[in-house]
């Protein structure tokens, strides 16, 4: 327990501290050295511990931890050495002990929070561990270096300081401390560490206040610092000691189950060794008895060589191999095989055949993977858990027998297959001899005790998987819960996206609406580039919607409308041409452009801006493949199926590095990328599912080093189904509205201003305030100068005071006035019926004319009272 150790390691701090403030010495040379010393050899041992830890688990961050204790290892030696009494030696280690015996307790205590640091990281990098420890060693050369210059001691400072370069030092530890917090979900290291840090930051407060190398102060940081080494040691000890003792009671439960089955064989064993020696003991033994004892120790010495291969393996499939092997080479027999019991259906299939008896399994139709129904004579009775042996088996008128007895087979053994005769048979031994009556007494006893070995192995290999199994279940539900949390990520970050994307292009959205409107002397060609400049507005706030495709349902209808794919085709090409063409030009690269469109192409129902995300995708995929040039081509056809659907095929080849089969698979999973960190792994993943919500066909075909050709099928407009096919609602142009008087909030400048140069354009007087305090304060003003606002335009994420809080304090002032919200998160607010209280119309950014005049005047045909 993390959190009761802390606790305990504080009380032994604070003992040791006031032990020392009581104490009536001033200075603790011996103990200074003891400490020291303890600190080196901690310090060795988390290093040995760390280093461990890191190659048992493959943990980069364990290594590279250990590897800074490493080094921090030997600048404690340095230290210690320092602290020894070199009065009798060489002059040379004298004044090398002198030079240094101020300078390496502060870079010692620098260095490790300095590479802690560096270890968090670069945990998820790919790291040379002598480098990194070089590194650290040339860190700490220069604070030795640095250490000699700056005095260690001074006057008093502030709070009676004496050693001012130890103040930065917790400054260093605080960053530890929070990012081994970030980290404790993951790795169980993390508590720890983080624990360690902040009694770690204890020692520079204390050695702070210090006078002397040994004084009160000193030894309280010395203290400290052991203190909180040896919390760390037990921590990790513990941790070894549980990963022991897991691991310790794993192998034993696997001793138990071998020494159950050893205990069977050797209580078998004893069983037949007793008979033998009873049989031994008698006087008047025949030659017969003398060859059958020989022949049940050979049996006997069999079983165990079987049971001791079989307990080797931990599968079903080799330790039938194993046994059916060992009957032809050891028994043995001319004919092998084992097979499963199917009880529901009441079938045998063949599972192993033995190597020699692949010939007559031929014969019989009784390879591997064969079925055999269950006759009312021998298998019915095996499979009813009972030894059968037919020493004769022409004489035996039941298919099973006849159908050994027609590859001249003339005696056979069936043997069941169960676990402790409770759970019934799963499996049934088949052995066969050419001679007849070739099996003894013996012979069917060591069949039998072999098959009881098999089942209990058996039983043991079924557990193994189920437990294999169990952890790959384990393994694939972290994945998902893993999954899961980023797509919940992702989703958050897609609204915070989303709302300033459409915060954003609201203005460029208001502006380029009122230049087509009302400039009537732009030229023709102008006027197209404010429309391509309108739709392509239209296209990004359609595709910030969809962003919340990857974390949340869509909505249940989707927008469709009669599309021409020939069109999108060319508007897809003008808007990507710098990708395609003049980047790769830049660099050297050309890519050629094929187009290959059928006049023909019947039209599709579909949501048009959706359509061109898809095929902008498709192309920069295209271009991304072929890097130093190629043949991109679009191709456009008609198809009709047999029963005279026609459909619409769009496909976008290049003459690129191609797919491996496995990539070609996964490519239309999200986050999946071969680009490295230039790919979001979700490109193809809008394609799939703008194909899924349209009804339509996404196909990929790819050959490695050739290139690749992705292809969406469309079926015709009389083919879509109609159930999700809902035009989007038009918006009448309103007819003139009287004069009003608006408050418009926003907390962005720009688009304040484009606001309100349109409404003033409409006629109407307009004030704007810049946030939502503002607003409110603007609103009550013109209450009480009786200059009241008709509307108020506010929006709804807004700092210190949102939107909410604007329309509360509105409703309040004016339980009246219209309040119509104009929000980045308009279009999620309205699929999920969430309009916020007191507000009366909620619209999306960025705003559109015709929506908000309607807007406008519908309110006023509503409180004309209002407007007056």
């Amino acid at each position: 327990n993390p959190g009761r150790d802390l606790l305990a390691a504080a009380v032994v701090l604070a003992i040791a501290v006031a032990w020392l403030r009581f104490s009536p010495a001033r200075e603790f040379p011996t103990l200074n050295i003891i400490l020291d010393t303890g600190a080196f050899l901690l310090s060795g041992v988390i290093a040995f511990l760390l280093w461990d830890m890191g190659w048992r688990t493959a943990q980069t961050l364990s290594r590279l931890k250990a590897v800074c204790f490493v080094v921090f290892c030997m600048m404690e030696l340095l230290h210690v050495f320092t602290s020894l009494d070199v009065s009798a030696g060489p002059v040379i280690i004298q004044n090398f002990s002198e030079l240094l015996r101020l300078g390496t307790l502060a870079p010692a205590a620098y260095l490790l929070p300095l590479g802690l640091l560096a270890a968090l990281a670069l945990r998820e990098r790919p790291v040379n561990l002598p480098l990194f420890g070089g590194w650290l060693l040339v860190v700490g050369m220069f604070l030795l270096l640095v250490q000699q210059r700056v005095p260690s001691y001074s006057p008093q400072m502030l709070f009676g300081i004496t050693r001012p370069e130890f103040l930065l030092l917790p400054f260093l530890w605080i960053p530890v401390v929070l990012g081994n917090v970030r980290l404790r979900a993951v790795d169980r290291l993390a508590p720890l560490f983080a624990n360690f840090a902040t009694l770690m930051i204890l020692m520079p407060a204390f050695m702070s206040f210090s006078s002397g190398t040994a004084d009160a102060a000193a030894m309280s940081g010395h203290f400290a610092k052991v203190i909180s080494e040896l919390f760390l040691l037990f921590g990790l000890m513990q941790l070894g000691t549980m990963d022991t003792a897991r691991r310790m009671r794993a192998e034993q439960e696997l001793l138990s189950s071998n020494e159950a089955l050893e205990a069977r064989v050797g209580a078998r064993t004893a069983e037949l060794q007793t008979v033998n020696a009873d049989l031994r003991r008698e006087v008047q033994v025949r030659e017969v008895a003398e060859k059958r004892t020989h022949m049940q120790l050979e049996r006997l010495d069999l079983l165990q060589r079987i049971t001791h291969a079989i307990a080797e393996r931990q599968d079903l499939e080799s330790i039938f191999q194993v046994v059916v092997r060992s009957l032809e080479d050891h028994l043995p027999v001319d004919f092998a095989a084992l097979c499963n019991y199917e009880h529901h259906a009441r079938i045998l299939t063949v599972s192993r055949v033995g190597t020699r008896s692949a010939p007559l399994a031929l014969d019989l139709a009784m390879t591997e993977r064969a079925r055999i129904e269950i006759d009312e004579n021998g298998l019915s009775r095996c499979v009813a858990g009972q030894l059968v042996y037919e020493p004769d088996i022409a004489n035996v008128p039941f298919p099973f027998p006849q159908r050994l007895a027609g590859a001249k087979l003339g005696s056979m053994v069936i043997v069941p297959l169960m676990v402790e005769q409770r759970s019934g048979v799963f499996g049934v031994l088949v052995v066969a001899r050419h001679a007849i009556d070739a099996f003894s007494s013996g012979d069917c006893e060591f069949l039998r005790q072999l098959c009881d070995h098999v089942s209990l192995a058996a039983n043991q290999a079924q557990l193994h998987e189920s437990l294999q199994q169990a952890y790959e279940d384990l393994q694939l539900t972290q994945n998902a819960i893993l999954q899961h949390e980023r797509l919940r990520a992702l989703g958050q970050m897609a609204s915070g996206i989303a709302h300033d994307i459409n915060n954003a292009i609201s203005p460029i959205s208001l502006f380029t609406e009122l230049l087509l409107e009302r400039e009537a002397a732009i030229s023709p060609r102008s006027r197209e580039n404010l429309k391509t400049i309108q739709r392509s507005i239209e296209d990004v706030s359609q595709t910030v919607a969809r962003m919340r495709e990857f974390y949340r349902g869509r909505e249940p209808e989707l927008a469709l409308a009669q599309v021409d794919l020939n069109a999108v085709i060319g508007q897809v090409l003008e808007v990507t041409r710098a990708r395609w063409s003049d980047l790769p030009q830049r660099r050297g690269a050309m890519i050629e452009l094929r187009q290959e469109l059928a006049g023909d192409l019947p039209e599709v129902r579909a949501a048009e801006s959706e359509v061109r995300d898809a095929l902008i995708n498709l192309v920069f995929n295209a271009a991304d493949a072929m890097s130093n040039g190629g043949v991109m081509t679009i191709r456009s056809r008609r198809i009709v199926e047999r029963g005279g659907t026609a459909q619409a095929v769009i496909e976008v080849g290049d003459t690129g590095v191609g797919m491996s089969e496995e990539t070609r698979r996964r490519c239309m999973e999200p986050f999946f990328t071969t680009k490295g960190e230039r790919g979001t792994g979700l490109g193809l993943a809008m394609v799939y599912g703008m194909a899924e919500r349209h009804g339509a066909t996404f196909e990929v075909d790819s050959v490695l080093g050739t290139g690749t050709t992705m292809r969406l099928i469309f079926p015709a407009s009389a083919a879509m189904p109609q159930a999700h096919a809902v035009e989007p609602a038009a918006v009448a142009a309103p007819g003139p509205v009287e004069r009003m008087r608006i408050l418009v909030i926003d907390d962005d400048p720009v688009l304040l201003n484009s606001l309100r140069e349109t409404l003033e354009g409409d006629g109407h007087s307009v004030i704007v305030a810049d946030g939502g305090q503002l607003g409110i304060d603007a609103f009550i003003a013109g209450q009480r100068r009786s200059r009241p606002f008709n509307v108020v335009l506010t929006d709804l994420g807004m700092p210190y005071v949102d939107g909410r809080q604007v329309a509360a304090a509105i409703r309040a002032a004016s339980p009246r006035t219209p309040i119509v919200m104009l929000t980045g998160w308009g279009r999620r607010l309205l699929s999920e019926n969430d309009t916020p209280e007191h507000v009366d119309r909620v619209l999306s950014k960025p705003p559109k004319l015709l929506e908000l005049r309607a807007v406008l005047a519908d309110l006023a045909k509503k409180g004309t009272d209002l407007f007056s």
